[in-house]
């Protein structure tokens, strides 16, 4: 029969103070800050590679960012994901989410920008009165050019959808996105 062991004591309220340190990260704190990199990761891999060029990343971390594009099964991917978090913890990540929040910031402006045309667009078909705000808003503007397409545009409304051909909707399209 074995014999028992003594009982260890407990630890010592010294030893406490030393696994409880307020200045070191819990455990879970630092999952969440791995976690976060590994989305930061994830992000930057949704830039295009001439972004990726212009944030100044480490060789090592670029290359990763590279490979990961590449993969396409799922358990390399979180594996490269995983691998990535790795490397940035390694660098401030600070500029890495700066230039991240530029590139949504420049995305949204230009959406909203084609939105803003759009809808101009649709004014300028609808209404004559369009017309003449955006030819005195626009001094320097071809206002033959314009009106030309304006008129092709609305002929190509009032067509049959199939015989639509979108040629002059288009052309209006590129026209306004022209403009300064």
């Amino acid at each position: 029969m074995p014999r028992p062991r003594p009982a260890s004591p407990g630890p010592t309220s010294d030893d406490m103070d030393a696994i409880y340190d307020p200045g070191v990260p819990s455990r879970t704190q630092q999952k969440k800050e791995s976690e976060a990199l590994q989305a930061l990761g994830l992000e930057l891999l949704a830039l295009p590679d001439s972004r990726l060029d212009a944030i100044g990343l480490p060789d090592n971390l670029r290359q990763a960012l590279r490979d990961g594009k590449k993969i396409t099964a799922n358990g390399g991917k979180r594996r490269q994901m995983q691998y990535i978090g790795k490397l940035m913890r390694q660098v401030d990540a600070e500029p890495l989410r700066e230039a991240v929040a530029a590139f949504k910031l420049g995305h949204a402006h230009d959406q909203l920008r084609l939105h803003q045309l759009e809808a101009l667009r649709e004014r300028l078909i609808a209404d004559d009165e369009a017309l003449e705000t955006l030819v005195s808003e626009h001094p320097g503007v071809d206002v033959q050019q314009l009106r030309s397409l304006v008129r092709s545009a609305r002929k190509d409304a009032a067509a049959q959808p199939e015989a639509r051909s979108g040629r002059g909707y288009r052309e209006l399209f590129q026209f306004l996105k022209a403009l300064p």
